[in-house]
């Protein structure tokens, strides 16, 4: 046989088996449709008339399914939805590193303190920021932010709870109570939690200038009350679009709303505690050395770190041009402030102080926060330089007019937040010159005269006074219903064990005697010890 005739037999056979399937598979089917036939037929009336029905409510059901079915976004809607997204992301992760400067200023308040009190400052840096939470997410946001006068929020939002808001919808497409926050396109949770760590910062600088004697409780609800009232009531006339907004004011970063208010209540709240018991003798101030500055200088680095979150963050947006010039103008006033306070401590006290190189390198970033956006580089190499020559002689000031400051909270967010404050009207360079479009005017060192100036000085003299104001009042109301101070003798035992019950070094040498020397004991061990000379 021929391969032809081979091929040819395997063609029928496929073909006939191909029939015959199909044959079958043709009785199969129709004695399905004939088992169905029989099955209705057994049905009653009622429920043979139900057939159709059910057909006609899946065809119907179908089509409206289809019908529903949204149309596919265009390519506009689709960049305008990832740029909400990448707008978000951006300014989550930056609240978040401002979030983490809380560890900073733990580490720095605690490295600076006494071993002794090292619990009550951390457990102080730990809880306010919970507290800052309660206050701002309850009543001080929209205190801040809500639409309202020239002088307070008042169109609600208390607790964030049934808003009128439509964000990330801007500017005429926003309808919502926060128009002062229009301009950013992000959701309203956002905006809040940016603004919270803000808030919660504000309440850590005062930690750090009240302690070693004050009780825990009075602090916490002073912390409340910072918050809740006082931050909110300055920060609407600024950002909020209040009066101040209004006269042409400007503070990127929050120089004034953050660091200043902050400043002020800290030097209020030092004010009325008075010095710690032994700083000042016969007119002359005693050191107190900080216990751990290796932590002190983690501390700083850490702050160093989240304040490329603080002032870049502000942008609330992802601009790469904004957010390069920010970042860069930060650093290089933190490195020229460093290097400027070393300088200084070392020609003035005799020694490069590292609490000075550190306070110096605070100090470049709280003068550079105000104007980060809208100075250029080398401008903002100047004002660090000058926040940290200052910072040092800050220091021995508040320390003549015995103003005792711990950790130096007052000589680097108060004097350094005016003079952040006032090198925007100084060294801002105008709207023309292509850093930014819409800002401050030109500075007076930049050929802008006094127009910019003259409303920074208005604002640093306005926020100072109601925010001393405010806090007189909250701490005078402290002082006299509770008692603001622990006692003499816990404040020589020190607040861990007095206000907490804990020591931070159980194990480890503990000071317990006055003056310049200390008592050697293990604390855990409850052993005897040497006498140390104190460093």
């Amino acid at each position: 046989m021929t391969k032809m005739n081979v091929r040819n037999k395997n063609s029928k056979t496929v073909r006939r088996a191909s029939l015959n399937w199909q044959a079958a598979n043709f009785l199969t089917k129709v004695n399905r449709f004939k088992k169905l036939q029989r099955a209705i037929a057994r049905l009653s009336p009622s429920w043979q008339a139900c057939i159709p029905l059910a057909a006609i409510i899946v065809l119907i059901w179908g089509y409206a399914a289809v019908a529903q079915t949204p149309p596919k976004p265009s390519t506009e809607e689709q960049l305008a939805s990832l740029k909400v997204g990448m707008d978000t992301m951006w300014v989550m992760v930056a609240g978040m590193l401002v979030f983490f400067m809380n560890a900073g200023f733990a580490m720095l308040e605690t490295g600076f303190c006494r071993q002794k009190n090292a619990v009550n400052v951390l457990a102080k840096n730990l809880i306010v920021f919970a507290l800052s939470t309660i206050a701002y997410w309850s009543i001080g946001f929209a205190l801040m932010f809500s639409d309202g006068n020239g002088f307070i929020g008042s169109s609600g939002g208390y607790f964030l709870w049934n808003v009128a808001d439509n964000s990330p919808a801007t500017l005429e497409a926003y309808q919502g109570i926060f128009d002062s926050l229009n301009w950013a396109g992000v959701p309203l949770n956002a905006k809040f939690f940016f603004q919270l760590v803000f808030a919660g910062t504000t309440a850590t600088i005062v930690s750090g200038a009240v302690a070693e004697r004050i009780k825990f409780l009075d602090f916490l609800i002073f912390s409340l009350l910072l918050v809740g009232i006082a931050y909110p009531i300055t920060g609407h006339w600024i950002w909020g679009g209040g009066w101040l907004a209004k006269v042409g004011f400007y503070d990127f970063a929050g120089a004034t709303v953050v660091h200043s208010v902050g400043g002020w209540a800290a030097l209020m709240g030092a004010a009325f505690l008075g010095p710690r018991i032994g700083k000042y003798r016969d007119g002359q101030t005693v050191a107190m050395p900080g216990h751990n500055m290796s932590i002190a200088t983690l501390g700083c680095l850490i702050l160093w770190l989240g304040w490329f979150g603080f002032n870049p963050g502000r942008t609330m947006a992802v601009d790469p041009n904004a957010i390069a010039h920010i970042a860069i103008a930060t650093n290089t006033a933190a490195a020229f402030g460093g290097v400027a306070a070393t300088i200084t401590a070392w020609l003035y006290l005799g020694k490069p102080d590292l609490s000075m190189i550190i306070n110096g390198i605070l100090a470049g970033l709280v003068g550079i926060t105000a104007g980060c956006a809208w100075i250029n580089v080398p401008n903002a190499a100047i004002i660090g330089t000058i926040a940290g020559i200052l910072v040092v002689f800050a220091v021995a000031f508040f320390d003549n007019l015995k103003i005792d400051d711990p950790v130096g909270a007052t000589s680097v967010h108060l004097v350094c937040g005016i003079w952040g404050t006032l090198a925007v009207g100084l060294f801002a360079d105008g709207p023309t010159t292509g850093i930014y479009t819409a800002g401050p005017k030109a500075g007076l060192f930049v050929g802008g005269g006094f127009d910019q100036l003259i409303p920074q000085l208005i604002g640093i003299i306005s926020v100072g006074g109601m925010t001393v104001l405010l806090t007189t009042i909250f701490w005078a109301a402290l002082k006299a219903l509770l008692g603001i101070r622990v006692s003499a003798v816990e404040e020589a035992e020190g607040l861990d064990i007095g206000e907490h019950g804990m020591e931070a070094y159980t194990g480890f040498v503990k000071e317990t005697s006055s003056g310049n020397r200390t008592e050697g004991g293990y604390g855990g061990s409850g052993g005897s010890g040497g006498r140390t000379t104190k460093i």
